[in-house]
């Protein structure tokens, strides 16, 4: 079976905000999603973190290396690409096309075998995982009620992020945590994300160190992105010294990346992005180091339906990943699917045993948010 071409579109019309400083726009492009086509008819089905011309560009270059390739060989032939990718530097807007591509060829691997994604992976430990509602944070009044409305779909973990979090005083960074804790209850999980990947972060280690003995104090299970993304002495102090753990990585790409993060021990837990690392073969890679070295991986999922059923058989293939992102009330992860995810009675987000990814996109909604109808018509 071999790659008879790749196409893209871009996710226009309905992105969520992001909290960040330079807040989106719904018609702003963050996400594409991506198909590799092969001469036997079959498609698989990716997705990258990054703009659609961007990765349009990137197709553009990559073409020579994966067209005809065997469809069927994830790890070989996305290693080829990242090879042969040397001297446009290595992680970037590259890298993040790469990662779409491998998603969609683990995805053919899977259809073409009659096997989930997981199986492949080396087998699946879990058939559920909990999903957590991952949300913005807003003053506490809002974001009350908007934990009470996931909390009343099923939901029983939740990360708040981004939004006046450290970007205000003290006073309103507790008052926020406060009243979530209090929305919740005291037996749901909750996380805790500042965003300090977000442009000219301010706050540094003491504030971080600060911080989390006060989140600690309301029960928070992760301090998420709490200082600069590239401060890996005081995330490695930070990790030794606050008594929550701490968790990071999302803006990082290659399994290379990874490595002086994973031996320095600057996280409890590594939060590789499918959709921009490498895809499922370099997340594979990281898990595995992660785990030799007793620190977690957990997914950071901040993406499209495709990147949470990627994570869906990450989980499946990885005995300690008992946690997803589930981004709430985004239109990109819910509204483009054929038959939406839909919670157990204990909160739990059954993982697909069918082959592939186990994901159909619906043309139909989907047409709403793409303007490319190749893309649509080789999904009929």
């Amino acid at each position: 079976m071999k790659i008879k071409e790749i196409l893209s579109a871009g996710l226009r019309g309905g992105t969520p905000e992001g909290g960040w400083s330079d807040e989106l726009e719904q018609d702003d492009c963050v996400h594409t999603l991506i198909a590799v086509v092969t001469d036997e008819g079959l498609v698989g089905l990716g997705s990258v973190f990054t703009n659609h011309e961007l990765v349009k560009s990137s197709l553009s270059i990559l073409k020579p290396l994966y067209e005809n390739e065997n469809a069927l060989e994830p790890e070989r032939v996305t290693e080829k690409l990242r090879q042969n990718m040397f001297w446009l530097g290595r992680g970037g807007s590259i890298t993040h096309t790469i990662s779409g591509i491998d998603i969609a060829l683990w995805d053919l691997l899977g259809q073409a075998t009659q096997q989930p994604v997981g199986r492949l992976l080396g087998g699946r430990f879990r058939d559920r995982v909990k999903p957590y509602a991952s949300l913005l944070m807003e003053e506490p009044t809002k974001l009350r009620q908007k934990l009470l409305q996931l909390k009343e779909s099923g939901f029983q973990a939740f990360k708040i992020g981004w939004g006046q979090f450290g970007r205000k005083n003290r006073q309103v960074d507790e008052a926020i945590v406060s009243a979530a804790r209090e929305a919740i209850g005291p037996n749901d999980w909750l996380m805790v994300d500042a965003g300090g990947s977000d442009a000219f972060w301010s706050q540094g280690y003491k504030w971080a160190l600060q911080t989390a003995h006060m989140l600690v104090e309301y029960d928070v299970y992760w301090f998420e992105e709490p200082l600069k993304p590239d401060a890996l002495g005081d995330y490695t102090l930070l990790r030794k010294t606050a008594p929550l753990p701490i968790a990071g990585g999302e803006v990082l790409t290659r399994r290379q990346s990874f490595l002086p993060w994973l031996e320095e021990g600057a996280f409890d837990i590594v939060q590789p992005d499918v959709t921009k690392v490498g895809g499922i073969t370099e997340s594979r890679r990281i898990a595995w180091t992660a785990q030799e070295k007793g620190i977690k991986f957990i997914p950071h999922g901040w993406n499209t339906a495709v990147g949470l059923a990627a994570d869906l058989q990450l989980a499946s293939a990885f005995a300690e990943t008992d946690l997803v992102e589930y981004i709430a009330d985004s239109p990109y992860v819910d509204g483009i699917v054929a038959q939406p995810w839909s919670l157990d009675e204990d909160g739990m987000l059954p993982i697909p045993d069918t082959p592939g990814l186990s994901i159909q996109l619906n043309p139909e909604t989907l047409a709403a948010y793409v303007s490319n109808t190749d893309f649509i018509n080789c999904l009929l």
